[in-house]
């Protein structure tokens, strides 16, 4: 099994182990300037989760940034909804960034 492959197949577990079925997911492994991140349209229910392509700049595990990004999709809906309120959405990005962080280290696999 590839690293893309583990990716996918992990963060799918996530998903569904969090109840965020409703949303339809696309993978892409692309060069990124970090190993993994998700971007939402939470009014459509779409999520695009990339993977970097290896660059030999690896810092974590495949399994861990798939959870990792799984967490961002879990809290995403309070994050959408607290940006249309009077907090920056720098302040709630740092926060939210934060909270997924310790709750790597509490949920397992």
């Amino acid at each position: 099994m590839t690293d893309f492959e583990k990716f996918q197949s992990v963060f799918k577990k996530w998903q569904v182990r969090f109840g965020l079925t409703g949303y339809n997911i696309y993978f892409e492994n692309v060069p990124l300037d970090y190993f993994a991140d998700i971007t939402i349209n939470e009014d459509d229910k779409v999520a695009t989760v990339r993977l970097d392509k290896p660059t030999g700049k690896r810092r974590r595990g495949v399994a861990l940034s798939a959870k990792h990004e799984a967490i961002h999709l879990l809290i995403y809906s309070l994050e959408h909804f607290a940006v249309k309120r009077y907090v920056s959405e720098s302040e709630i990005n740092t926060a939210s960034e934060e909270l997924v962080h310790k709750l790597e280290g509490l949920i397992g696999d």
